[in-house]
């Protein structure tokens, strides 16, 4: 743990802190990303996780909509911007040792792109699998296929 972590576990409630030592001081793993947990801010729902770069954070941190890198296309995913359900962000904390984020966010529509709201809906059960939830849209509207 970076001695910026250390010093915060002993920071008083309401204290304020350098944001760019902060960014700094975030552990990426070896290919530069962290992994970044979204909820919804006001149902306390978790959506989804996806990865962000420091330029996804940043971007995220800056212009208010969520960012996050797309490991298969290799490059910035601004999250929305083929299906228009977008994540606006509320607020944003890293956990106590800043090897992940959580991005409490207000979701337009699903967050997944099964067409449902979460991606946590295949519950793992005593001896099956079970889907919790059906798609709110047929991915092939949401991503405009056939």
């Amino acid at each position: 743990m970076s001695d910026t972590f250390k010093a915060l576990e002993r920071a008083p409630a309401d204290s304020r802190h350098d944001l760019s030592g902060v960014l700094a001081a975030i552990r990426f793993n070896a290919d530069g990303l962290i992994p970044a947990i979204a909820q919804q801010h006001d149902s306390g729902e978790v959506l989804m996780m996806a990865w962000m770069n420091r330029e996804a954070l940043e971007e995220t941190l800056r212009t208010g909509r969520v960012c996050y890198w797309s490991r298969s296309r290799a490059k910035l995913w601004r999250k929305g911007e083929s299906s228009g359900q977008q994540q606006h962000l509320r607020s944003a904390a890293l956990d106590c040792d800043g090897d992940t984020l959580l991005l409490q966010v207000d979701q337009t529509g699903p967050a997944c792109h099964s067409g449902r709201r979460s991606c946590f809906y295949v519950a793992l059960e005593k001896g099956a699998v079970r889907i919790t939830s059906a798609p709110l849209i047929d991915p092939d509207t949401l991503y405009g296929k056939a």
